[in-house]
């Protein structure tokens, strides 16, 4: 049972990443797109390419420092939310991106946690 609900919270967290640099892909592509946007398309690229190899690479091993850093996840999609980013202008992905986000964390804390 933990072992699922682990696996559920990886790949919730993935799935974050994933969804990152895709996002950022649009915005840095987006027709019309300011240069600022394109900036933090790029910007959002490289940290969807990060979150997925912390999240293969260290959270699946159950680091915590990887588990940490990924707790940056609702954060952003807050920051997004809140000062009305691209590349969408309808927000419920960016709702949905939080609660996943925050979901995948609480699911994989007591492992990662009680790995130590």
């Amino acid at each position: 049972m933990a072992m699922t609900r682990f696996r559920a919270g990886w790949v919730a967290l993935l799935l974050n990443g994933i969804a990152i640099l895709g996002f950022g892909a649009i915005a840095a592509v987006l027709p019309g797109s300011n240069p600022a946007e394109r900036a933090i398309g790029v910007a959002s690229i490289g940290m969807g390419l990060f979150g997925i190899v912390l999240t293969i690479r260290g959270l699946r091993q159950r680091e915590l420092s990887a588990w940490v850093a990924l707790c940056f996840y609702p954060v952003f999609w807050l920051a997004h939310l809140v000062a009305d980013l691209p590349p969408a202008k309808d927000h419920v992905h960016q709702v949905v991106l939080i609660v996943v986000s925050l979901a995948g964390l609480a699911l994989t804390a007591r492992e990662v946690v009680t790995s130590r």
